[in-house]
């Protein structure tokens, strides 16, 4: 690893001096990029050091081999004390170094990110090392570094998922400025100025045929756009876990990717596999997440090599029950069939199960899903899903179906945080920004609606903030729809008169 890991921080020491020379420069510092590459990898690992309050002389004689440094204990037990680094601090910090990786992947058009990739990786087997020296795990340790990459591996996904969308799309002039929160924050390459594309054109080659240069006033056909390039392991996880809220849920399920991918690492070694069940139960109220979750899940077993398709495929009570004898067992197996590589998810599922009378085939479909999931294990993951307690009854009335199921994740309902957190995220995709006015009152009435949701039946969740959003522009185009003249800014701007007269039920 010693020999493995120096050599690739010479290799990014060689790209930072090459992407400074390219202008690529640390924003807001006057360090050479090498330099501060150097200063922000020895905070790193200041930071995982400092973590569990305890320096010891194996993470010292780390830091020396691997930035050259002559440190001793004492010194850096000083250096730490007196700078204590805080999360934000070591993100930001570890952040300026990625933007200039991002940044020279985008100007090289690698789409995957190859480089601020191989950063991040180096990272996190610096961070390993560096925890496990010992032969021993740090808890303490071992989750700050998981907490700091998780952030950067989001936020490099969020900015290259970006500039991919640009790639494709005309940008909206007038998308609402970036977030302060750094999680949220894309800074987006430079577009050509005016001048830039004017001396372009006046350099343009002469026909050789005719000796004269285009005209001016004749643009250019535009390309055909090419396909949206495919997500990567790293774009879904990131997703998921930039997903609002829903923080047991993300824990548990990376629990589970994480236990994926060490299995499939034994596989690949030859090592004997014992069999894990992808069959689970999402229980929770409606609105929480669970069928965006279940399609996430979907692609990332794909890309895991757990399903060879990655499909979802949705269905309810009525997809798989019929009305006749005999009919169920073929409809429900169609079902099935049409799933085979992917993951069946289905909603409601309780309601197979909640009619017991001799008229009804539910406990039909169940027992011929029972023998499909069985048959088809290696190639189809099935998720049942619905209300807490009447799942709880569903998975009663068939012996087989807790052993089939035995993992469940609840979903929780939303906080009044986390709803105004989804609105805005709507309004910011939508490239609608609101007045802080605005704002005010989107927050005031979540509050109450969430403080009143045990007496309003028609409470949703994250259906609410999807709601509450198409109401919101019905408002805003009723009161565009009485002005004189319409500014740019005027159709992108939510005011407090467009929120505070919403109505949900």
């Amino acid at each position: 690893m010693r020999r493995s890991r120096n050599d690739t921080l010479q290799y990014i020491y060689m790209l930072c001096e090459q992407y400074e020379k390219q202008g690529l420069v640390i924003k807001g510092s006057p360090m050479p990029v090498r330099d501060y590459a150097q200063f922000a990898i020895m905070k790193f690992m200041l930071y995982i050091a400092d973590s569990d309050r305890h320096i010891r002389d194996g993470e010292v004689d780390i830091i020396n081999d691997c930035l050259g440094f002559s440190l001793t204990r004492d010194y850096v037990v000083r250096f730490v004390e007196e700078h204590r680094i805080s999360a934000d601090a070591i993100y930001e910090t570890i952040l300026s170094l990625l933007t200039v990786f991002i940044n020279a992947d985008i100007q090289s058009q690698a789409a995957n990110g190859s480089t601020s990739l191989m950063l991040l990786e180096f990272l996190d087997e610096l961070g390993l090392e560096f925890i496990t020296y010992d032969g021993k795990y740090d808890d303490r340790q071992t989750k700050c570094m998981a907490t700091l990459m998780l952030r950067l591996k989001n936020y490099r996904a969020a900015y290259l998922r970006s500039w991919k969308k640009m790639s494709h799309e005309r940008i909206n002039p007038f998308a609402p400025p970036v977030q302060n929160d750094p999680e949220t924050r894309m800074e987006t390459p430079a577009k050509p100025d005016a001048d830039a594309i004017r001396k372009a054109n006046e350099d343009a080659k002469a026909d050789p045929k005719t000796g004269l240069k285009p005209a001016l006033t004749e643009a250019p056909p535009e390309p055909e756009p090419e396909p949206e390039p495919e997500e990567s392991i790293e774009d879904l996880l990131a997703n998921l876990n930039s997903l609002v809220g829903l923080a047991k849920v993300k824990e548990d399920l990376n629990s589970l990717i994480n236990l994926l991918k060490v299995h499939k690492l034994r596989e690949e070694r030859g090592l004997p596999q014992a069999h894990v069940s992808l069959h689970m139960v999402f229980s929770g109220n409606p609105g929480t997440g669970k069928t965006t979750v279940a399609r996430l899940l979907s692609k990332i077993y794909q890309k895991l090599g757990v399903l060879s398709k990655g499909h979802l495929v949705e269905v309810d009570r009525s997809g798989l029950v019929s009305g006749y004898v005999g009919q169920t067992a073929i409809k429900t197996k169609k079902v099935v069939d049409s799933a085979h590589g992917g993951l069946l998810f289905i909603d409601e599922a309780y309601a197979l199960t909640a009619n017991t009378g001799s008229n009804d085939f539910g406990m039909e479909a169940v027992n011929t899903l029972l023998k499909a999931m069985e048959d088809d294990r290696d190639d189809l993951v099935v998720i049942v899903a619905g209300y807490t307690d009447l799942m709880e009854a569903f998975l009663d009335s068939n012996p087989g179906l807790r052993s089939r199921f035995n993992k469940q994740i609840v979903f929780d309902d939303y906080t009044a945080e986390e709803l105004v957190g989804i609105f805005m995220g709507i309004c910011s995709k939508s490239f609608f920004e609101l007045t802080d006015d605005a704002k005010a009152a989107v927050e005031s009435f979540f509050a109450d609606r969430v403080g009143r949701k045990e007496e309003l039946p028609g409470f949703a969740n994250g259906r609410d903030a999807r709601n509450f959003f198409e109401k919101t522009l019905t408002n805003q185009a009723n009161r565009l729809a009485t002005m004189v003249s319409v500014t740019d800014k005027d159709l992108v701007t939510i005011t407090r008169e467009d929120v505070e007269n919403v109505q949900l039920y």
